[in-house]
């Protein structure tokens, strides 16, 4: 023992700490910088590089960002700004264009004078592209000459040169780069609808650049040619309001819009009502999507609540008894579809994602702008006024009824976490962190997988039937369904303005559906669910969907699961030939229901075995237009959704 003690001392030395130099540190830990290599991160490396662009948009000195997705997955991204600058640095010696691509945390974000606004404040953002990419090439059209530098996995392969003269006029950045296949394993294939939203969003958030994107891909061609579409928003925040409440139906014709700066603080807002029961405000800081709000949104939802109040107090239109009513958040939500942009000189993020903003100063100009534009919009626009106010007084006799409803539903220790359900099947650990939930459709395979679970840390909730469509009901019809009181009460959180996530009994909810039709539906229903009441979860990761084989490929004792039509016919040339042949049972799963509880545990429970896909929720407006098109009142979107992801349907039960 004392001998392998002190030989490990010898080891550990100063020639034991290994020191990564440049980039190396970027190659070797990735997901540091870009939060994955999954598609995810494949899709952040062009982020970075539009960003810049963009900076350059909000400096005043772009107008245009170009990006091309080329045959073989490289990207292309030219913008018409300053260009990087080319002359040389006065400390390091080299060209700024050289820095910025090689060396981490080197920008021209960090000192106010170059930039005001920036969504980029690390100064990580190219050089990682540049070490992530197999091959990197810049050109920089800048004084009258376009200079040119490429580089390989970081490292520099052409020192800077020019290549010819431009008119002096020309000026701009145009980079080249394709992903590293050995960083990004997963997939180098890029999404045009995953691009194509996050550009959108952009054009909107900075009025008056127009961004286009080129997909030059064979696959992707319309009538024979590539992919094209450009992305530009003379209205700005307006006309993504108008995106965002699609098919719904406006309850007041105008776009409520302000675009000023207060203390600094540039902000910019649009808001619309329509005739929903769900509420979407989204907020940005420096084109940063913060999805967990932050203290501008926080001064944004204040401030209207007490507009709004304060409107109907001194409203002449409304009876004693209305104008009685004091409206809650929720209440003067309800219907509301808002984004909130704010450019901020120097923001305070909590945390390196960048998605809560923390400037103290941003709630109250946000607030204080509010305040006094929203409020003299409502006095010279009466009639979009009392629109909003009949929408707001209607949720509040609403949430009155729902509060009644729940307080009545406690009696009944239908929401009292003391007495849970009587058809959930607990599990005996009292650690959340170690406990998971089945969500599973119907009580046949409820049944099985009670049998078959692990007792300790698994529980099982049968759901009978589908659960009522959240999109299309108010929250007191939402109470009122027996299934929906079931999943809260087990889940344990509360819900709205209860919820809290501390208290959750599970940090694992699996929804475990039938791989058909309906259990696809069944899915969708719970997800739509989640996603409207309780997103909290899904930001918490704890959401899952299980994936239950569809086939059985047995031979013998020897046996196989498939989860597809390629694995089914692979298994069973494995074991000597289609069907039917050398004795071969395949058997194809329609329902839960057909599997013994042995089974259902081996494929589907088995946390070594099972195959479960977590719930995440990438960009929250592209996840509102989907869930808006499938479960909305509006059929004609959903026909053109189907029509148009109709070709990637596989194994439809029918």
């Amino acid at each position: 023992m004392a001998n392998s003690s002190s030989e490990s001392e010898k080891e550990y030395s100063a020639g034991s700490i290994t020191v990564l130099k440049g980039l190396e540190a970027v190659r070797k830990r990735p997901g540091m910088y870009i939060g994955s290599t999954s598609a995810r991160g494949l899709h952040h490396l062009v982020y970075e590089v539009v960003d810049n662009s963009i900076d350059e948009a909000m400096a005043g000195h772009a107008t245009r960002v170009h990006v091309i997705i080329h045959e073989d997955n490289s990207i292309t991204v030219e913008d018409d700004g300053r260009g990087i600058p080319v002359d040389v640095h006065p400390v390091e010696k080299l060209p700024g264009v050289e820095i910025a691509l090689t060396v981490l945390h080197a920008g021209g974000k960090f000192e106010k004078d170059a930039y005001a606004v920036s969504g980029g404040l690390h100064g990580v953002g190219v050089s990682v592209v540049n070490a992530l990419s197999d091959s990197l090439k810049v050109w920089v059209k800048q004084q009258g000459k376009e200079h040119y530098m490429d580089f390989a996995r970081g490292t520099t392969t052409t020192k800077l040169k020019v290549l010819r003269n431009v008119p002096a006029k020309e000026t701009g950045t145009k980079v080249w780069f394709k992903p590293d296949a050995t960083i990004f394993q997963e997939t180098t294939r890029y999404d045009w609808s995953t691009l194509a939203s996050r550009l959108r969003e952009l054009s909107y958030l900075n009025k008056g650049i127009q961004i286009t994107l080129r997909d030059e891909r064979p696959e992707e061609f319309r009538d024979g040619q590539p992919r094209e579409e450009v992305f530009y928003a003379r209205g700005g925040l307006k006309e993504m309001v108008t995106f965002l409440i699609g098919s719904k139906k406006p309850l007041h014709q105008d776009v409520v819009y302000l675009d000023t700066s207060r203390d600094g603080i540039g902000i910019e807002m649009a808001m619309q009502y329509n005739d929903s029961y769900a509420d979407n405000v989204f907020s940005f800081v420096n084109n940063i999507n913060t999805h967990e709000g932050g203290t501008h949104l926080t001064g944004f939802k204040s401030a209207l609540t007490s507009v709004i109040n304060k409107y109907i107090e001194k409203s002449s239109n409304l009876n004693k008894k209305d104008k009685e009513i004091r409206l809650s958040g929720d209440d003067v939500r309800e219907g509301l579809t808002a984004v909130l942009s704010v450019k901020v000189r120097e923001p305070q993020f909590e945390g390196q994602t960048k998605t809560k903003l923390g400037n103290s100063e941003a709630e109250g100009a946000v607030r204080s702008v509010i305040n006094e534009l929203l409020s003299q919009y409502l006095e010279e626009h009466p009639k979009t006024a009392n629109a909003i106010i009949d929408k707001a007084i209607s949720a509040a006799r609403a949430r009155e009824a729902a509060r009644k409803a729940r307080d009545l539903t406690r009696k009944k220790s239908a929401l009292d976490v003391a007495a849970l359900p009587g058809k959930l099947a607990d599990c005996s650990l009292s650690d959340p962190t170690l406990c998971e939930i089945y969500l599973v459709e119907g009580d046949s395979a409820g049944g099985s997988a009670k049998q078959g679970r692990k007792r300790d840390f698994q529980a099982i909730l049968p759901l009978r039937g589908k659960i009522i469509n959240v999109e299309k009901a108010r929250f007191d019809k939402v109470l009122s369904n027996e299934e929906i009181r079931t999943i809260i009460t087990a889940i344990g959180t509360g819900i709205k303005e209860e919820f809290d996530l501390a208290k959750a009994r599970y940090h694992k909810i699996i929804i475990m559906t039938d791989a058909d039709v309906d259990g696809a539906h069944i899915r969708t229903l719970l997800l739509t669910f989640f996603f409207r009441q309780m997103p909290e979860l899904i930001d918490a990761g704890f959401m899952y969907i299980a994936q239950p084989p569809l086939y059985r490929v047995a031979k013998g004792k020897e046996e196989f699961y498939a989860y597809s039509e390629k694995e089914r016919d692979a298994y069973a040339e494995r074991l000597g030939g289609p069907e039917g042949r050398g004795n071969i049972m395949i058997q194809r799963y329609k329902g839960l229901g057909e599997m013994n509880p042995e089974q259902l545990w081996k494929t589907t429970m088995d946390p070594e075995t099972r195959t479960m896909f977590r719930v995440t929720m990438e960009d929250a407006v592209v996840a509102d237009q989907t869930f808006q098109t499938l479960m909305g009142d509006d059929v004609e979107p959903r026909r053109l959704f189907i029509e148009s992801n109709a070709r990637f349907v596989s194994n439809l039960d029918i």
